[in-house]
């Protein structure tokens, strides 16, 4: 563990910062842009693992384990929020015949 946590340290913490914010960024642009609901889903993965790698890079450089327990609830959600979310896919492709979330507004009684 000492030798992960020295190999993580090499790297400056701005780098994990940078690299995070840039995931993150990308991940909202396509949660705000796109139409698919599969891409949606996708980009808000992308943004909980710039959240975890960001938790993650605090973690090690503070020798804190802390942050590596929020990653573990943050993978727990995650795993939750894509089996509501692939059960609604399911539920619209069977009922709209398309993944767009434009026409979700269909899905009413």
């Amino acid at each position: 563990m000492k030798d992960i946590t020295s190999a993580i340290q090499i790297i400056p913490l701005n780098n994990y910062i940078v690299l995070s914010m840039a995931l993150f960024s990308i991940g909202l642009m396509g949660v705000l842009f796109r139409r698919n609901i599969i891409a949606i889903l996708m980009c808000l993965e992308l943004m909980f693992n710039s959240a975890n790698l960001l938790l993650t890079a605090f973690s090690a450089y503070h020798s804190d384990p802390t942050g590596q327990v929020f990653v573990f609830f943050i993978m727990i959600v995650a795993a939750a929020e894509v089996a509501v979310g692939l059960s609604i896919v399911v539920m619209m492709k069977r009922n709209v015949e398309s993944v767009d979330i434009n026409l979700l507004n269909h899905l009413k009684w």
